[in-house]
C-alpha cells in the first residue's frame, strides 16, 4: 500500500512539473493560451479518499496514462521533480492586506537526446482584488552536447526569465535535428558511394563526391539557427572543395554562383528534392541503391 502511494506521489509530481511549466507562467499569446487551456482540462487527482489498494492503483494507472499523453504532445519527460514554497510576510504586507509567496521549482529531464536541469523562482502576489506571478530567476543546464547552437539559446532565456520559450524551442530543435539526421540517413544509404558523413548520421554536413571527378566535393552544411524569439528555422549552405585547375577554367563562374543557385533551389523544391537533385546533378555514375524488400 505505502509503495503504490509512493509511485502515486511521484507520478503526480512529474505531471505538476510538466503542467508548471505552462501553467504558472504569464500568457505568451494564442499558442500558449491554447496550451494552458488544454492542461488545465487534465483531471486533477485527489488521494485523500483512497481507502484500498484498489483505489490507488486504479488512479495509478490513470496517472500513468496522462503522464504518457503529457511526454507525447511536448517531447518532454520529467525525471526528477521538486517544490519549495516560502511565506514572504512583514508587518507592512500584512496591514495592506497582500500576501506574497515565493515558489522554488527544480526539475530534471530530456527532451529525446537532450539532457537538462532547470531551477526558476515564481514570485506570486495576491491582493484582495489580483493574483499576479512573475518568474525571478531561472538558471538552465545542459548536460554535455554536440549542439552549440543551444548555448547562446539558453543564455537568452535565461536573460529573459522565459521559461516557456526555453521548453517550446527546446521541442522544436530536437525534431529538426531528428528530422536533418532521418534526411541524411537515407541520402547515405541510397548512395552510399557518392554521399559521406564523417560524423556519422548525427553530422551536421553531407559531403558529395564524384568518383570520375577526383578532388571535386561539395559540401551541404545544414545549421539549426534559433532566432532572438526562440524561432527554430533550418539553414542549409553549400560550399565547394574544387581543383585550381578547375577554377581556372570555369570561365562562367558557376562555382562561384553555385551557393546563390542552391538556396533559390531550396525555395522551390524544398530540402529533400534539392539534395536528391544536387547529388544526381554531381554524381551522373551515382545508382541508387533500391530499398530492401521483405519479399
Amino acid at each position: 500500500m505505502a509503495a503504490d502511494q509512493a509511485e502515486v506521489r511521484a507520478l503526480e509530481a512529474e505531471i505538476a512539473a510538466l503542467k508548471r511549466a505552462f501553467e504558472e507562467l504569464p500568457a505568451r499569446g494564442q499558442h500558449a493560451a491554447g496550451v494552458q487551456k488544454l492542461f488545465q482540462e487534465i483531471y486533477q487527482s485527489d488521494s485523500e479518499g483512497w481507502e484500498s489498494s484498489k483505489d490507488l492503483r486504479s488512479n495509478l494507472g490513470h496517472l500513468e496514462s496522462e503522464l504518457l499523453f503529457l511526454n507525447t504532445l511536448t517531447g518532454i519527460s520529467i525525471r526528477k521533480y521538486s517544490k519549495k514554497t516560502e511565506n514572504l510576510m512583514s508587518t507592512e504586507i500584512t496591514e495592506k492586506g497582500i500576501k506574497k509567496v515565493l515558489q522554488r521549482h527544480k526539475l530534471s529531464g530530456n527532451c529525446q537526446m537532450i539532457t537538462f536541469q532547470v531551477e526558476f523562482q515564481i514570485l506570486e502576489v495576491q491582493t484582495k482584488d489580483n493574483l499576479s506571478s512573475v518568474i525571478t530567476d531561472l538558471n538552465i543546464i545542459l548536460e554535455s552536447t554536440t549542439y552549440p547552437e543551444l548555448s547562446e539559446f539558453v543564455s537568452r532565456a535565461e536573460e529573459r526569465r522565459d521559461l516557456f520559450m526555453f521548453f517550446r524551442s527546446l521541442q522544436c530543435f530536437v525534431e529538426w535535428c531528428e528530422y536533418r539526421k532521418r534526411t541524411f540517413k537515407h541520402f547515405k544509404e541510397k548512395y552510399p558511394e557518392a554521399v559521406h558523413l564523417s560524423e556519422g548520421a548525427s553530422s551536421s554536413h553531407m559531403g558529395i563526391r564524384s568518383a570520375s571527378q577526383p578532388g571535386f566535393e561539395l559540401v551541404i552544411v545544414w545549421r539549426i539557427h534559433m532566432d532572438a524569439e526562440g524561432k527554430v528555422l533550418p539553414k542549409l549552405d553549400l560550399l565547394a572543395k574544387v581543383p585550381q585547375r578547375a577554377l581556372e577554367l570555369d570561365e562562367k563562374g558557376v562555382m562561384e554562383t553555385a551557393p546563390a543557385s542552391f538556396r533559390a533551389l531550396l525555395g522551390v523544391l524544398g530540402i529533400e528534392a534539392a539534395l536528391e537533385s544536387l547529388v544526381r546533378a554531381v554524381c551522373t555514375e551515382a545508382e541508387p541503391v533500391p530499398p530492401h524488400s521483405d519479399a
